[in-house]
């Protein structure tokens, strides 16, 4: 998607010199299907405190991200009649206008997805429009992933806060100044982080050798986006620390992988197998149930939690722990 013709500076606002940041880009997008906007988008989102992601009442949705280009704040409102209006602050402006159709799902395509259970077909009529979106930022989807590997999301998403608040630094931009938002750190700036540091956010030695591994090849992970997701699964999956799990959520969000289950997660089997069938399944159940939707499972995955159908939480919840032991590697 190209700037429109309607591109602006902040002179305009701001008379003087002005810097590269405080520069504003325009782009307007008009996609071929009712695309909702905020319920794509917040797939990026790392809970509701995330530094990285803001939603306006009016559903404009911003993001500061790190891209090939550069830096950028990226905002982004759906209007009436389907149009979509974008702006973006910083040197990756122009590859984040660019991008974003894919990270709002233009490269998805449902075709051929048909459910074979009344409950995806329920979902799927009531979330008709809802696409994988393709961000084509691995380390963007990588980083978080690490994070939440065997760990509570209230636990993961506090710690994501954490590594960005101390480490991060200011999204380019006055609005994204006037929100507090932040970027996260650079892959320099991760291996950067003392031990003690990380344990202090409260994740312990082995995500955090998993992250600092990650960073030391983060150019190679990035150009993932540029082969098949058979193959980036294969390569993400030789990372000491990178399994199933974690493949899957970064192929889900960088890639655009329609077939990403969640295999390996503490939820997702037990959701589906109380939605399909009435009582929580394993893996192995799992795998035997979405086989007949690939290579949409991932659809299904998601189509049921907008549904909201998933197993009655009876138990109580997970405590956060008090002391992180360093533990051994795990490969999720």
């Amino acid at each position: 998607m190209s700037p429109s013709a309607s591109e602006a500076t902040a002179a305009a606002t701001y008379p003087g010199v002005v810097s590269a940041d405080e520069v504003v880009h325009e782009a307007v997008w008009r996609p071929s299907w009712p695309c909702p906007v905020p319920q794509v988008l917040r797939t990026f989102r790392r809970g509701s405190g995330d530094p990285t992601y803001r939603i306006d009442p009016d559903r404009t949705t911003w993001r500061a991200l790190r891209t090939p280009q550069g830096a950028v704040t990226l905002a982004v409102r759906p209007m009436s009649g389907g149009e979509v209006r974008a702006a973006a602050w910083g040197p990756g402006a122009g590859w984040a206008l660019e991008q974003l159709p894919e990270m709002l799902g233009a490269a998805d395509d449902p075709s051929g997805f048909e459910p074979v259970h009344p409950e995806v077909a329920d979902a799927w009529r009531r979330f008709p429009h809802w696409r994988v979106p393709r961000s084509g930022l691995v380390m963007d989807a990588l980083v978080p992933a690490i994070l939440e590997q065997k760990v509570t999301g209230q636990e993961a998403f506090a710690s994501f806060r954490a590594l960005v608040r101390r480490y991060g630094e200011p999204a380019p931009g006055p609005e994204a100044a006037e929100r507090g938002m932040l970027l996260a750190p650079t892959p320099a700036t991760l291996r950067t982080v003392p031990s003690w540091a990380w344990l202090q956010m409260h994740v312990d030695h082995s995500r955090s050798r998993t992250l600092l591994r990650a960073a030391e090849v983060a150019p190679a992970l990035e150009r993932l986006v540029g082969v098949s997701v058979e193959e980036a699964d294969r390569r993400l999956r030789t990372l000491p620390g990178v399994g199933v799990w974690t493949s899957a959520e970064v192929r889900a969000r960088a890639l655009g992988d329609a077939d990403a289950v969640s295999f390996g997660d503490y939820h997702v089997a037990k959701d589906i197998g109380w939605a399909l069938t009435g009582r929580p399944v394993d893996d192995a159940q799992l795998a035997v149930l979405l086989e007949p939707y690939r290579p949409h499972r991932l659809r299904v995955q998601v189509l049921l939690a907008l549904d909201g159908q998933r197993r009655p939480r009876r138990g109580p919840r997970m405590s956060i722990p008090t002391h992180l032991p360093s533990g051994r590697t795990v490969r999720r």
